[in-house]
């Protein structure tokens, strides 16, 4: 098992006019090549883990990706792109975040060479998982 993490930081927005500046990181684990994990607070006391699809990641980053409890959309573009996205979590109690797009993009991009797009499950012991379903 390889696994790639990115620590930066990211904006919370609390409301209109309020927003914080928070720590998290993203992982990826060549064991669970479908998914990325984003940790919100991860050096506090009680971090939040979400596990969301690391395609839904990538498009969300392009355009409005997702609906129930991760959507992903692209804000704020300068001349190349967008220099952020968006990223809202929760059903109840939403969460929205901002996230910069550059350092995020370039992530993935590793995480795709380490398992390309398509492949993610080649190597599956279907067996094994229907054992485990049973």
């Amino acid at each position: 098992m390889r696994q790639s993490t990115l620590a930066l930081r990211i904006t919370y927005r609390v409301s209109f006019s309020f927003s914080l500046r928070l720590n998290c990181e993203l992982s990826y684990r060549t064991d669970d090549p479908l998914a990325v994990t984003l940790l919100i607070g991860r050096t506090g006391l009680r971090p939040v883990r979400w596990v969301f699809g690391r395609d839904l990641l990538a498009e969300g980053m392009a355009a409005r990706c997702g609906d129930g409890e991760v959507v992903i959309w692209p804000s704020r573009a300068d001349g190349d792109g967008p220099a952020h996205f968006c990223l809202r979590i929760g059903d109840a109690r939403t969460a929205l975040f901002e996230i910069p797009a550059a350092p995020v993009a370039a992530w993935l991009d590793g995480t795709y060479a380490m398992v390309p797009r398509g492949t993610e499950l080649e190597g599956a012991d279907w067996n094994r998982l229907l054992q485990l379903a049973e």
